[in-house]
């Protein structure tokens, strides 16, 4: 082929790919079965070796939880739009993003669809030749944000002509991300019609072997509980940490959410209201972990009022700070013209 044959390169065309965790095709145990195998089998979330890890994963775990998460996920499926909660989320951000930033916004999902790679490769063949990679999790974890990019990178390693690449950073203590939360809770708590006596902050848990490893996660997690409490005025008494999603017998980050639950509702707390901050967008673990399971476990152990706090999904303060975050990672591709 001549050098003039050569198909010239697009002009700076910039695109936005959101990305988040996944959700299987359907509530059934076999799209659950499906969706759970290449989850458990990414080696950034369960470091066990494989050949001790194999069997037990496809043994009793694919066996027996498939029927039980199916049944989770039902429970919260959007009917409407016959689709998860949080494909439903995740695209409504990308939709409402695109015209506040001027950019293409499309969205992948890490484990299901859409594949991360299915969407780099339509992304490219469009023309986009800067893309922005934004996995939308605050608090850095190498089995999120990471393997997440990993899963891009592998995609972009089969490219003969890669388009460039920026990574949006962990946001967990942006003054953008703390004052969206910070208004979120405020304008939920208004229509309330009582008032919590304790605000619980329950982050996705992580197995306790990750911090001691160097994962920044739990770190992370704790900076943004103090950061919005500075921010809301108050303490780690009316506003604790806990991690949720729990699994397997190991020891995971603590403490431990409906354990707290119970015990606060032991120590004679009535209302509580629980906040998810590491959650961008609204899921089968906020939505039935911890607006069902969560509230049934406080309110069989006395407690009388029970708030799961929405996650900033797509509201006006949750899309203001993904323009923020976006647009500053996008300001070097910023063209004349």
């Amino acid at each position: 082929m001549r050098p003039e044959d050569h198909p010239a390169a697009p002009a700076g065309k910039v695109a936005i790919l959101l990305i988040n965790l996944g959700s299987p095709d359907e509530p059934t145990p076999g799209a659950v079965r499906r969706y759970l195998a290449q989850f458990l089998s990414d080696r950034r979330v369960v470091e066990i070796p494989a050949l001790l890890w194999k069997p037990i994963l496809y043994g009793a775990i694919l066996t027996t939880r498939p029927k039980a998460s199916a049944a989770n996920y039902a429970k919260v499926w959007d009917r409407a739009a016959n689709d998860s909660p949080l494909r439903v989320n995740t695209r409504e951000q990308a939709k409402q993003l695109e015209p506040l930033l001027g950019v293409r916004v499309d969205f992948a999902m890490r484990y299901g669809n859409p594949a991360i790679a299915d969407r780099l490769a339509a992304l490219k063949a469009e023309g986009f030749d800067r893309i922005l990679l934004a996995p939308l999790y605050p608090q850095y974890s190498s089995a999120t944000t990471g393997t997440a990019l990993q899963a891009a990178f592998d995609a972009l390693a089969a490219m003969r002509w890669m388009p460039a690449i920026a990574t949006l950073p962990p946001y967990h203590d942006h003054p953008a991300y703390i004052a969206a939360l910070a208004a979120s809770v405020r304008a939920q708590l208004s229509g309330l019609d009582h008032q919590p006596e304790r605000i619980l902050l329950s982050f996705h848990g992580m197995p306790r072997r990750t911090l001691d490893l160097g994962d920044p996660y739990y770190c992370h997690c704790r900076k943004t509980a103090r950061l919005l409490r500075a921010a809301l005025g108050m303490d780690d008494l009316s506003m604790p940490l806990a991690f949720q999603s729990r699994f397997g017998r190991a020891a995971w980050l603590q403490p431990y959410t409906e354990p707290l639950l119970r015990q606060l509702a032991a120590d004679g707390v009535r209302r509580v209201a629980v906040l998810m901050p590491g959650f961008s967008a609204d899921c089968v673990e906020t939505l039935e972990e911890i607006a069902l399971e969560a509230r049934h476990s406080f309110l069989s152990a006395g407690g009388t009022h029970f708030t799961a706090l929405s996650c900033l999904n797509a509201t006006q303060p949750g899309m203001a700070m993904l323009a923020r975050i976006t647009g500053d990672m996008l300001a070097a591709w910023r063209l004349p013209g």
